[in-house]
């Protein structure tokens, strides 16, 4: 399975354009590519997906432990010419750094340093980099912000014992709209046609496309099991679960295709934040997805659960509080009992309304008792592992999920019973988390279901039930 880790020196040294450059690169080639990205960011995958075509995954190994990230990269590497991983931070950052996972992944490594305003300090800064940790991870280096061929000669002249494989220039005018949660997301099209081709020619220009081809040379053969049932949750000793096999629909369940149970994904500009390994684990569970669109449907499709996602709800307040057909559908589902899961910009849609950046109030489904309130500053950010206090959608009390937080929100006070209990991935006590009324439930969690094999099947049966 050929693949490479591009990665950088530190955040914003351009390692995603230099990504998305080498992913369109390679499909104006003709080539097949699968992407993935390091960590538990949605945005990225997002844009890898326009470039490629396929949904990109990721690979985090603090979430869902090692033999998973293994086997989801094995799955999705079969029957493409090459792998890219896109990383996380700077190549050494974290304790589940890119680094780690290039080593677990056996994968050779790029990296990416930002040359403005430096010439030849860039052979100290590779050099460090090679000798740092591992004296053989780094195989080639691009540099990015390069001001001209002469300075693309000094950069590389300074570089020793690694190959420079090329740069991008500085002035190829390629950017990513940004906002406060970080990049715009593909749902928006934030990358027009005429500037990927833009970007593709000019990595095609400029970086030996061919040695990046080549570098799986350096690798040795290696097997991958592709059906596992060890250990997950990385190095963390409060977790433990089996990891779930890719075997295809039913495998985990049982259930035959007549009674698979309909799951509406709302899914839409203003939703559009998901793991693509929940949906497909709900799907090997048994599930049939289905997705609508909050904005844009007048009601939901005939359906036995909802699953509301993240994403930009704050952004689209005013016309999510428009569409009243939709928002009382919502919230008589919720009404009736019927189950409904919702995270971080979904528990948000579910609240009594959003109060936005600028003090606007817009009113949303009225499931839970709570406001939501828009912070100039982010509220919370980082891994999360939940325990349940209860039984649930997810699982039965007890059980042990991870996933990640990331959002710009608070919810006004409110009394309502949780049923999470909340850790940090040092093992530190966080707020109870978890909110329930009847059969809906929230978080700003976003939980990744490969982090315990029993989330899709218990979801199912919780449906079925």
């Amino acid at each position: 399975m050929p693949g490479v880790v591009i990665t950088g020196t530190h955040s914003g040294c351009g390692k995603t354009t230099i990504t998305l450059g080498v992913l369109a690169a390679l499909k104006k080639k003709g080539m097949a590519v699968q992407s993935f990205k390091a960590g538990p960011d949605f945005i990225d995958t997002g844009l890898h997906k326009i470039i490629t075509g396929r949904p990109s995954r990721n690979l985090d190994l603090w979430m869902c432990g090692e033999e998973y990230v293994k086997a989801c990269f094995h799955k999705h590497s079969t029957d493409v010419d090459i792998s890219i991983v896109e990383g996380v931070m700077g190549l050494y950052d974290g304790d589940f750094s890119t680094a780690r996972l290039a080593d677990a992944l056996n994968l050779p490594v790029i990296l990416v340093v930002d040359a403005y305003g430096m010439a030849e300090s860039a052979g100290a800064v590779v050099k460090g980099f090679m000798e740092h940790k591992n004296p053989n991870l780094i195989k080639g280096i691009i540099f990015n912000r390069v001001a001209s061929e002469r300075h693309f000669k000094r950069l590389k002249n300074s570089v020793r014992g690694v190959e420079v494989l090329g740069y991008l220039p500085r002035d190829l005018n390629f950017e990513i709209p940004h906002r406060h949660l970080g990049l715009a997301v593909a749902e928006e099209n934030p990358i027009a046609g005429e500037n990927i081709e833009r970007l593709a020619d000019a990595v095609l220009k400029h970086v030996h496309i061919e040695a990046i081809l080549a570098m799986n040379d350096y690798l040795p053969k290696v097997t991958i099991h592709d059906s596992m049932s060890l250990k997950q949750g990385g190095d963390c000793p409060r977790f433990t679960g089996a990891a779930p096999v890719f075997d295809g629909a039913g495998s985990e369940s049982g259930l035959s295709p007549t009674s698979a149970p309909r799951i509406a994904v709302a899914y839409d500009k203003a939703f559009c934040f998901y793991y693509e390994d929940n949906l497909d684990l709900l799907k090997d569970a048994g599930a049939e997805i289905i997705k609508f669109s909050p904005l844009y449907d007048q009601a939901i499709p005939q359906a036995d659960a909802i699953y509301i996602g993240g994403g930009y709800p704050e952004l689209y307040a005013r016309e999510l509080s428009k569409n009243q057909s939709m928002l009382e559908a919502i919230y008589n589902w919720a009404d009736s009992g019927k189950p409904m899961y919702a995270e971080c910009g979904g528990l948000m849609y579910l609240s009594q309304g959003i109060h936005d950046f600028e003090g606007n109030f817009f009113r949303m489904a009225g499931v839970f008792p709570f406001e939501t309130q828009m912070k100039n500053g982010r509220s919370h950010l980082g891994y999360r592992e939940v325990i349940l206090n209860d039984d649930c959608i997810h699982g039965k009390k007890g059980d042990k999920l991870r996933g990640h937080e990331f959002h710009y929100s608070e919810i006004k006070p409110s009394a309502l019973t949780t049923c999470y209990s909340l850790f940090d991935n040092t093992g530190q006590d966080l707020q109870n988390e978890g909110y329930r009324i009847k059969n809906t439930l929230a978080s700003y969690v976003h939980l990744h279901f490969g982090s315990n094999s029993n989330i899709a099947k218990t979801f199912i049966n919780f449906i079925k039930e």
